[in-house]
């Protein structure tokens, strides 16, 4: 058998692989971010995922990077996710769900008029910020980033607020667990990111400082979901979004040990990097595994032979899928087969209904 399709638990869970379904954003939530039947059919058709880690999710309504996104911050979305949740488990999967706070990454468009809250107002690079929104007649491009303000103490505390009562709803809505999005340039790596936050106060300057935003995040989130049950996903070397730091290694390195002084269950390190084709895999799963003792989560851009050598050979614990899930609804029948695969086609990844989301054929 291969290593990817061995058991394995996170937190107490049984997992039927080591194959995990990675947070890839569709844009197709309901009015006001809610659920709906569609998405759970979506998720439910995946269930074959050793761990389905949920699309992004909106933790507050000041987060806007794509439109059509859902949220978990209001009781209707919350009832969304019941649906979907309870989707999965009828087949006996497994799922955690990803909280999501964009920060900087948004639009006025987005937000109802109002501006994108960032930790310094740093707005010199808005062309490389990707945020997205739906048309009129229903396809789905890229939108000017509005430049943003920097949050006030209180709105930090706020935020921080948000992402403890997003993990208490994920809970409520029956999810398995949490991921805190500390990624892609979104709000917590734009904490950790000196190039983007220059601020002069307990939440800038040294990597303490810089890092303290995610630690009350994470301290949040544990009030409400045990920390086997938590798992932080990271892109240290990300050009995306723009959240850059020339020491990277020694930034996350302190991260990294943070997550382990807390049991975090696992950390997801995303090679993002790769999507360009330049892949930092082999240095990132060395940081975290000579930093942190937990479960690690590699993903981005991997075949299945490139994840089932990561396992083999104990680099990484589980490989996260998102493109070939996205296309493969049976992908792990499709990996102990060796194929064949569907291709995905990027035109419908984002937006629209069932078409390229509930429609790619099973074996």
């Amino acid at each position: 058998m291969k290593n990817i399709l061995q058991t394995m638990t996170l937190g107490g869970l049984p997992l039927s692989s080591r194959i995990a379904m990675a947070p890839v954003t569709r844009s197709r939530a309901g009015d006001g971010g809610v659920p709906t039947a569609l998405n759970a059919e979506y998720y439910l058709q995946r269930a074959t995922a050793g761990l389905i880690i949920s699309e992004a999710t909106n933790v507050s309504p000041n987060s806007a990077a794509f439109e059509l996104a859902p949220g978990i911050y209001r009781e209707a979305q919350l009832a969304g996710w019941k649906q979907v949740a309870a989707a999965v488990h009828s087949r006996g999967g497994k799922i955690f769900m990803q909280l999501w706070h964009g920060g900087r990454v948004g639009s006025y468009a987005l937000l109802d008029g109002r501006q994108p809250l960032s930790p310094s107002g740093f707005n010199d690079d808005l062309g490389m910020l990707q945020v997205y929104g739906a048309l009129r007649n229903g396809y789905y491009t890229r939108l000017a980033a509005s430049p943003s303000r920097a949050m006030s103490v209180a709105e930090i505390h706020e935020a921080v607020a948000e992402f403890g009562a997003g993990a208490a709803n994920a809970l409520r809505a029956g999810l398995d667990g949490v991921e805190i999005h500390a990624a892609n340039g979104y709000l917590p790596q734009q904490f950790l990111s000196p190039h983007v936050n220059r601020r002069s106060d307990e939440f800038g300057g040294s990597v303490e400082n810089r890092a303290r935003f995610l630690r009350l995040v994470i301290e949040a989130v544990l009030r409400a979901v045990p920390p086997e049950r938590v798992g932080v996903r990271i892109s240290p070397f990300a050009l995306y979004n723009n959240a850059l730091d020339e020491d990277a290694a020694e930034t996350y390195a302190y991260v990294l040990r943070m997550l382990d002084s807390y049991g975090i269950g696992y950390v997801h390190g995303a090679d993002t990097n790769a999507w360009g084709g330049s892949s930092d895999m082999a240095q990132l799963l060395q940081l975290i595994r000579s930093n942190y003792g937990g479960v690690v989560i590699a993903n981005a851009g991997l075949s299945p032979e490139q994840a089932e050598h990561l396992v083999a050979f104990g680099r990484a614990d589980m490989v996260a899928f998102g493109r070939q899930f996205i296309a493969n609804p049976d992908l792990v029948a499709r990996i102990a087969r060796n194929g064949p695969y569907n291709e995905p086609d990027p035109f419908s990844f984002y937006g629209g209904g069932a078409r390229g989301y509930t429609d790619y054929p099973a074996l």
